[in-house]
């Protein structure tokens, strides 16, 4: 991959900035997505653009790649890098549907409740197929169990009957960018407050309700 490839960023105002990125940042900017959304327990906000543009340099490459001499051995290794890139991008989209599916109607909720201009965690596609899968669900229920059950019992809140996801998990985390001041145990009447300074390059494993928003940064990476 050689060119370049237009991206736009949100900021932290929630306003947005194009910026242009190489392939290899561009990939970078997927891998660290995926190890993020891998590790974390909550569903985070879609990358859709970086999904896209990794896309369109796939098709880009391999377009290259028809017209490369055969035989040459950067063309296998060329070709080693796209299924590279290919498992990379099918395991970041694996790993958001199985949590949509798994939280499914806090996601929704979550949605739903969004302030206005706040980013979303879910892209249109994400968004249609968490609609079908609840109201799939509640027709399994439905037609399953429910309609056999008294009349007082047969309604079924989603949201208190499937588990949140778990904020209060730990995580590993490597340090992107120096933080301080970070609190890590608030104050109770057995202990004070624990607060520690992040340096960039350190690791640790830490509460990931914690350094949540630090994740959604980009301050810090999960690992």
């Amino acid at each position: 991959m050689t060119e370049e490839t237009d991206f736009t960023e949100q900021d932290s105002d929630g306003g947005s900035e194009e910026v242009v990125l190489t392939p290899a940042q561009l990939i970078g900017k997927l891998e660290q997505a995926w190890l993020n959304e891998k590790f974390s327990p909550e569903l985070l906000e879609n990358k859709c653009e970086i999904v896209e543009c990794v896309i369109e340099q796939l098709d880009h490459m391999e377009k290259n790649l028809r017209r490369a001499k055969k035989g040459d051995l950067k063309v296998s290794i060329h070709h080693m890098e796209v299924e590279r890139i290919r498992y990379v991008l099918s395991s970041y989209l694996r790993c958001r549907l199985m949590k949509i599916e798994k939280f499914f109607p806090h996601v929704l909720e979550k949605e739903k409740t969004r302030s206005k201009g706040e980013p979303s965690i879910l892209s249109p596609e994400e968004f249609a197929f968490a609609k079908e899968y609840m109201a799939n669900m509640e027709t399994f229920l439905k037609n399953v169990a429910l309609r056999h059950m008294p009349p007082n019992l047969q309604k079924v809140d989603l949201l208190r009957s499937v588990p949140k996801p778990d904020l209060d998990s730990y995580v590993f985390l490597r340090v992107k960018e120096r933080q301080e001041n970070i609190l890590v145990e608030p104050e109770t009447d057995e202990q004070s407050e624990y607060v520690i300074d992040l340096e960039e390059g350190s690791q640790h494993l830490i509460r990931y309700k914690t350094i949540a928003p630090l994740v959604a940064s980009g301050a810090v990476q999960l690992i």
